[in-house]
């Protein structure tokens, strides 16, 4: 399969259905309406901020890729400025077309144009293929950003501390798991 021609633009108000269809599996879950007026919002917010852009990909007038990058801190402790790369996406069917790596330098340009030595990316835990694309661009994990609802994280807090209060003091709990994992592990006979 030959390379396509990937041409990279700024998104506009008219790529927002596209947008919505690379990107639903990382905006909020509620109807179609509000999803596209999200992206609305945040493609209005990207206009007015030098620090963030939205790139889309597109190979023979088609949008088949599409990222989110935004001139960042590493973190709210470390001030090291970055840029980060959010939701790079590619559509179905144009995998290994060579529109990741069009992103990407899309994101490297982006970082080069503001001084900042270095590029982050953001891609669901979950996605196999984005993560060793990323592992091939030399980009190693630094972070997990784990999620829960206020409600379900408050429905937990008191199991937790309840479970700590009553635990047996920690050599014994120790010998515990151990003794659990081994009984796990014991071989099993086969009839």
């Amino acid at each position: 399969m030959s390379r396509a021609s990937v041409l990279i633009r700024t998104a506009t108000e008219s790529d927002v259905v596209v947008l919505r269809e690379l990107w639903s599996d990382v905006l909020r879950p509620t109807t179609r309406e509000e999803q596209l007026a999200d992206l609305r919002a945040v493609l209005v917010a990207a206009e007015g901020d030098d620090d963030c852009r939205i790139v889309v990909a597109e190979i023979d007038g088609q949008v088949v890729g599409a990222v989110h990058l935004r001139a960042c801190v590493v973190s709210t402790l470390n001030l090291e400025p970055m840029v980060r790369t959010f939701a790079p996406h590619v559509m179905p069917g144009h995998h290994r077309r060579g529109v990741g790596s069009a992103l990407m330098e899309a994101a490297a340009a982006f970082a080069e144009e503001r001084g900042i030595g270095i590029v982050g990316a953001a891609a669901l835990s979950a996605s196999r293929d984005a993560n060793r694309f990323f592992a091939r661009l030399s980009m190693g994990p630094v972070a997990t950003l784990r999620l829960a609802t206020t409600t379900g994280l408050r429905q937990r807090l008191p199991a937790v501390r309840q479970s700590r209060m009553s635990a047996v003091p920690s050599g014994r709990h120790i010998d515990k798991v151990l003794a659990a994992r081994r009984g796990r592990r014991a071989p099993r006979v086969i009839s």
